[in-house]
């Protein structure tokens, strides 16, 4: 049976259309604008109560019931032990996947999202302050992942949701002003994701 994303193209957004790709899910995508305040609209509360994309229903849940699932963390450890794929049930690897996804969902989206904003305001003096500080934490964070990717191909070894859900983030780079030549074993990992047919072809979902 089909499951259903609410998305839009945002780092999260993407991050579950290219593991839904990865793991050769059928699916549909319905855009959530949030420039027209979409996420907002009861529908989608009911499945999103904090009104944030994405989220997902999937009529052939646990027990074969229906279930919807928000929150991007949440839908990627839903779907990989929906499938079997990219989360190992078990082992020293399971716990590096989620530590890296946890890493991701914590850190690398709240400090670059707000790179974001701040260089969305006009006010130079309003940007100043923001842009000084979490373009500082953006970087740390990147040179963490760069440290991480010296030895590992992938964050947790193997290729796993936790890296799913950095890509999302890493894709804007530019737009969070970072060169990755600056970091280049993210650059090796990145180049490596993005070349994978079933990536390429979530992010060439329409999602906007």
């Amino acid at each position: 049976m089909t499951i259903q994303l609410f998305a839009f193209d945002t780092p999260n957004g993407r991050k579950i259309s290219v593991a839904l790709e990865e793991m050769g899910l059928s699916y549909n995508a319905q855009i959530v604008d949030i420039t027209k305040d979409q996420q907002f609209k009861p529908e989608f509360l009911a499945i999103s109560p904090n009104n944030k994309i994405p989220a997902i229903t999937d009529p052939d849940g646990p027990e074969g019931r229906p279930i919807s699932v928000f929150e991007s963390g949440a839908i990627l450890i839903y779907l990989a032990e929906k499938t079997g794929k990219f989360l190992p049930p078990k082992s020293n690897q399971r716990v590096a996947v989620l530590e890296w996804l946890m890493f991701q969902m914590g850190g690398f989206g709240p400090a670059p999202g707000q790179v974001h904003h701040f260089l969305g305001l006009e006010n130079v003096d309003d940007q100043r302050y923001g842009l000084k500080r979490f373009s500082a934490e953006t970087k740390r964070l990147y040179k963490v992942m760069n440290h991480r990717l010296e030895e590992h191909t992938y964050f947790a070894d193997e290729l796993s949701i936790a890296d799913f859900a950095i890509l999302g983030w890493v894709w804007r780079h530019a737009r969070h002003q970072i060169e990755l030549s600056d970091y280049p074993n993210v650059k090796r990992w990145f180049e490596l994701l993005m070349n994978r047919p079933a990536v390429k072809r979530g992010f060439e979902v329409k999602l906007r």
